[in-house]
């Protein structure tokens, strides 16, 4: 019996014993444990429902556009997170998932808010470290995922993979560490830095951070945490509208078209019981206008919506309302005054020497559209209102075409030539200090005014620091210092500018940042008279290898007031004017 019973206890507790020769049934039951303990989801402690919804559903919340709630973090504790991440499944962008913003105890804007850092989902190849994190506070080197993609022209189909229950853990409770783990079971990505993040806050006494959820391209449902947000909990329960904020209602409706069909791509944002939010499409929105439809002239546009958060219908509807104006319908238009600008300017470095098909955007200002409507009438039209096509980077004349919202085009012609380029050599000489101690927006070059139709190109040896951000930065602004836009080295920048600019693309950032330290780099500014500037990069690495960025199409440009400077960001510059001189000459040999 004594042995009968060891023999018992040691089976229950492993099944070694009975791996063999016990029955089958008891195999059975083992062998059902264990797979329930491999499978089974992770047990948290403490969960309570947060159900809400960051980003609009339709997949068309850009980055820093839509954002979770605050979770507060003090030091010593742990924060769990559960939600549903949706992917777009017509959009392989690799980026397009989720980051995880870490900041001080400070709402964003705020006069003291400072981040950590961002910690996005996705990982790219080797350089997960680098692509898909960033700030000046986390080390990414302790960054890893099961998953490394690898994108061709930003695209990767295991993007799809990240989708699903996620569940998200930020970890303070470990003396002198900082974890971060986000995992869907298929995809995990940890972040276990071996030392505690610096106390950002104004005041040292109070040792919280933040923590708040930013979608790009795809949408998040929220379900549960472990730690009351700012503004508390949000139950499942479902929920009563209470508002509504209408989206794209346009500003002039042809006179003849239905309610309907004229406000086919309208949504309206809808704000139910507990701060929850849900965009609705216009097929479930109820219109009227008032006066009706059958007279031109200014309308005032009545929206009923009367869903709960879960589709029942309300008990109590909601409105809102807009304006837009009832106009004739356009005939035709003629160009009645030639624009301003219309010879424009482009350059090929060995950045965009092999680029297929590239394209220059077209300058409309100072040009006048006069349109016949079918009254017989005529009028101006704003240039705001048409479309125009792109101009091709080649030289020679070529027509561009105009179009109205219904579709009547006129053309116009523009002129494009090569641009003239011209070595500089910014003032100081040599920009931050040796040993890469400068900090960031702390030191700048002198700014150097690049001429209607002119490239101006500057050389120098770059030294890196240990991040992909820690190179070269080009500034560009105007006399006033009010900026256009500012591009980094690792083909990233920000700025109304930048937004509407080509860039180059990823690359092998790992190999990239190994070669730059010491590296041969000339960037070139175009001033292409459209509204526009270019900047290219081309870096000659310690490796030997060619390594190029572009930022096309740069754009809220004046062209008569056109600068460019460099600043740094714990790296330092030599320029050389010898060196660039003969470069550029051997260039146009």
């Amino acid at each position: 019996m004594a042995i009968s019973s060891a023999l018992l206890f040691t089976g229950c507790e492993g099944g070694d014993v009975y791996k063999m020769d016990s029955p089958d049934w008891i195999q059975e039951k083992i062998d059902s444990i264990n797979n329930t303990k491999n499978t089974q989801e992770e047990v948290l402690e403490g969960m309570q429902e947060d159900v809400y919804t960051i980003g609009n559903t339709d997949f068309t919340s850009g980055f820093w556009t839509a954002w979770s709630k605050y979770y507060v973090i003090p030091d010593g504790q742990k924060w769990n997170a559960q939600f549903n991440l949706n992917i777009n499944p017509s959009d392989n962008t690799y980026y397009k998932n989720f980051a995880l913003i870490i900041t001080n105890d400070d709402v964003r804007g705020g006069g003291n808010y400072k981040e950590y850092g961002a910690i996005r989902f996705d990982a790219t190849n080797d350089t997960a470290k680098y692509n898909s994190q960033w700030g000046d506070y986390l080390y990414f080197k302790y960054s890893n995922s099961n998953m490394l993609f690898d994108p061709v022209d930003n695209k990767d189909a295991n993007v799809q993979k990240l989708g699903g229950k996620v569940t998200l853990t930020v970890d303070r409770s470990q003396t002198g560490k900082f974890i971060v783990k986000m995992t869907n079971g298929a995809v995990t990505k940890t972040f276990t830095q071996p030392y505690a993040l610096p106390n950002l806050n104004a005041d040292a006494s109070d040792t919280n951070i933040r923590c708040f959820l930013v979608p790009e391209g795809s949408y998040i449902d929220f379900l549960a945490t472990n730690i009351v947000p700012e503004g508390g909990l949000t139950s499942a329960l479902d929920k009563a509208p209470v508002s509504m904020v209408l989206n794209n209602v346009p500003d002039e409706v042809d006179l003849g078209k239905s309610l309907d069909e004229a406000m086919e791509n309208v949504s309206a944002t809808v704000t139910y019981e507990e701060g929850v939010t849900k965009t609705i499409p216009a097929s479930e929105l109820m219109f009227s206008a008032i006066p009706d439809m059958d007279k031109e002239g200014e309308k005032t546009l009545i929206v009923i919506y009367n869903k709960t958060f879960k589709g029942a219908v309300a008990e109590k509807p909601i409105v809102a309302n807009g304006k837009f104006r009832v106009v004739q319908s356009i005939a035709s238009i003629t160009v009645t005054a030639q624009p301003t600008n219309k010879t424009y300017y482009f350059y090929n470095s060995a950045a965009t020497s092999g680029m297929a098909d590239r394209t220059m955007t077209f300058d409309p200002t100072g040009m006048q559209v006069t349109a016949t409507y079918a009254s017989g009438a005529t009028g101006v039209v704003s240039n705001d209102k048409l479309k125009f096509s792109k101009v091709p980077a080649e030289v020679g004349s070529h027509v561009v075409t105009i179009t109205t919202k219904n579709g009547k085009t006129a053309k116009v012609k523009v002129k494009v030539e090569a641009s003239h380029l011209t070595a500089v050599t910014p003032s100081p000489t040599k920009l931050g200090a040796d040993d890469n101690s400068t900090a960031w927006w702390t030191a700048f070059t002198n700014d150097i005014k690049v001429p209607v139709g002119e490239t101006y190109a500057a050389s120098f040896t770059n030294y890196c620091g240990g991040s992909n951000w820690n190179n070269f930065v080009v500034i560009l602004r105007n006399a006033a210092l009010a900026q256009y836009a500012v591009v980094r080295a690792d083909n990233y920048g920000w700025g109304d500018g930048y937004s509407t600019a080509l860039l180059s693309g990823a690359q092998n950032w790992t190999a990239w940042l190994a070669a730059m330290y010491g590296s041969k780099v000339t960037v070139y500014v175009t001033n292409c008279n459209n509204g526009t500037a270019d900047v290219q990069a081309v870096m000659t690495g310690t490796d030997h290898n060619t390594y190029t960025q572009y930022y096309l199409g740069l754009s809220t440009v004046d062209p008569s007031d056109l600068q460019f400077a460099f600043t740094v960001d714990s790296s330092h510059l030599v320029f050389d004017h010898t060196s660039a001189a003969k470069r550029l000459r051997a260039r146009r040999r």
